[in-house]
């Protein structure tokens, strides 16, 4: 109640303001939110985001990891799991549950940033899911080696060179093998860490169905952005 009751005095006193545009009263407004739900752009086969990574989407996905607008984790959640139903070729496990496994940060900036950005949308995706009644799991098994690099402004070759051997995999709440996953990131530019996340997982018998990102920055753009069809396959809501 304390908390609850703490952060009503605070968001009078200091309102949120919209990452995107700087409107008062949201971290996202309702115009900048529809930039990530407004149809889903396919990067490459498999691959597939919400929005290309330039104006407000840029802004916004900036905010959230670099700038710690931590409040931005949830519609930014949210905005990932209205997606995943329309994601091609994703399913979830023989249950019905679905499976979200994070992208890892490395070690350094996660700590800077207070934690892993990644998985609190992670987990903010499940839980909007779950609140419309889909079984929904959070899977953070993938670790990332404190002598991986820094990726920005490095090449595709670059950047495989630098993930080699240094995404591991912890076997502590994974999913059991052969259960479909969908990967989850902020951004793709490349599609190497998605690659090398995938391999891992593939290697301990996790299947990646398909990888979901809040932007992409591969080049395409926004003109080819194209919503996707619906997914063949129905969900049934968690009994």
């Amino acid at each position: 109640m304390a908390g609850a009751f703490g952060k009503a005095v605070a968001d009078l006193l200091l309102p949120p303001v919209c990452a995107g545009c700087g409107l008062i009263g949201a971290a996202a407004c309702d115009g900048c939110l529809a930039e990530f739900t407004s149809g889903l752009v396919p990067v490459r086969q498999g691959i597939t985001a919400l929005a290309t990574h330039d104006g407000i989407p840029r802004e916004v996905v900036l905010a959230n990891k670099e700038r710690g607008r931590r409040d931005l984790a949830r519609p930014l959640g949210q905005a990932l799991a209205a997606a995943v139903p329309r994601l091609p070729r994703a399913s979830p496990a023989p249950d019905g549950t679905w499976w979200f496994v994070p992208v890892p940060s490395r070690p350094s900036a996660a700590r800077s940033r207070g934690g892993s950005h990644v998985l609190a949308l992670a987990r903010w995706c499940a839980a909007s899911l779950a609140d419309r009644g889909e079984a929904a799991a959070v899977a953070p098994v993938l670790r990332l080696s404190a002598s991986a690099k820094d990726a920005v402004g490095l090449s595709r070759a670059a950047r495989v060179a630098n993930l080699e051997g240094r995404v591991r995999f912890d076997s502590a709440g994974a999913p059991l093998p052969g259960t479909p996953v969908v990967l989850l990131d902020d951004v793709i530019t490349t599609g190497a860490t998605a690659e090398a996340c995938t391999r891992v997982l593939a290697a301990h018998g996790v299947v990646v169905t398909a990888v979901l990102t809040l932007t992409s920055a591969s080049g395409r753009s926004r003109g080819t952005a194209a919503t996707t069809t619906s997914n063949s396959h129905t969900c049934h809501p968690h009994g």
